[in-house]
């Protein structure tokens, strides 16, 4: 169950996503696209939410700020020639040529499409089909070399999901599938692996609690540099 709620701080509305599911705790967190989403427990009273948000608030409205300073808004693709578009963390010129056999290649600096014609429409299609492939392509080499980090620790290796996600950048389910973002192929691989290894922690630690943060930091010592270098870098 989800609802849409508000609460003030200072001038500023403070605009969240409460999620009640069967969980022990509660969770705030606020994500770079400027969301504020909510966890917590399905009998928990909104009386009680809100006060914790309220307690949070100044922390809600710091990363919000944060999030909204160091990223540019980057306008909506138009899908036409020139336009810039993010391949695994680099930058390409989007490049379109008009032949019968139509198909998508990232050669020197450029993501170039072969269409039928230059129809927007068509040459959007065509462009997230072929970052869906890759998305496949990559994001199943990045399971494969994150796992074996967890090799000995008695865990299944999960079946891989992609599909676009509008708050999260991953997701670890209690059937043991890791799900990701389908974004996520715009970013360098390192941010890649990084959120396919925090998924992985996952299936040994249901929450962030210091457990959790044990084993990432094991596994991945680096991770919060590789966290702030995916949360603001372009797309």
């Amino acid at each position: 169950m989800i609802e849409k709620n508000s609460i003030k701080y200072g001038e500023r509305i403070i605009n969240y996503s409460l999620h009640y599911s069967k969980r022990k705790t509660m969770t705030i967190a606020v994500y770079p696209d400027g969301s504020v989403v909510v966890k917590a427990p399905i009998e928990t009273s909104l009386k009680i939410i809100e006060g914790r948000l309220k307690k949070r608030s100044k922390w809600i409205s710091k990363h919000l700020d944060y999030f909204i300073n160091i990223k540019p808004q980057v306008p909506p693709r138009q899908f036409i020639g020139g336009e810039t578009h993010f391949y695994l963390g680099r930058r390409y010129r989007l490049k379109i040529c008009v032949e019968k056999k139509e198909r998508v290649a990232a050669t020197r600096g450029c993501i170039v499409v072969y269409s039928k014609d230059k129809d927007p429409d068509r040459i959007k299609n065509l462009v997230e089909k072929w970052y869906r492939e890759k998305a496949q392509e990559h994001f199943t080499k990045s399971l494969n070399r994150c796992f074996e980090k967890f090799e000995g620790s008695n865990i299944k290796k999960p079946i891989l999901k992609i599909r676009k996600m509008k708050t999260r950048w991953g997701s670890y389910s209690t059937k043991g599938n890791v799900t990701l973002n389908l974004v996520l192929i715009k970013k360098p691989k390192e941010c890649i692996d990084y959120v396919v290894t925090h998924e992985l922690c996952h299936s040994k630690h249901k929450n962030h609690g210091k457990g959790f943060y044990k084993l990432l930091s094991k596994i991945m010592p680096e991770w919060k540099k590789i966290k702030l270098k995916l949360e603001t870098s372009n797309d």
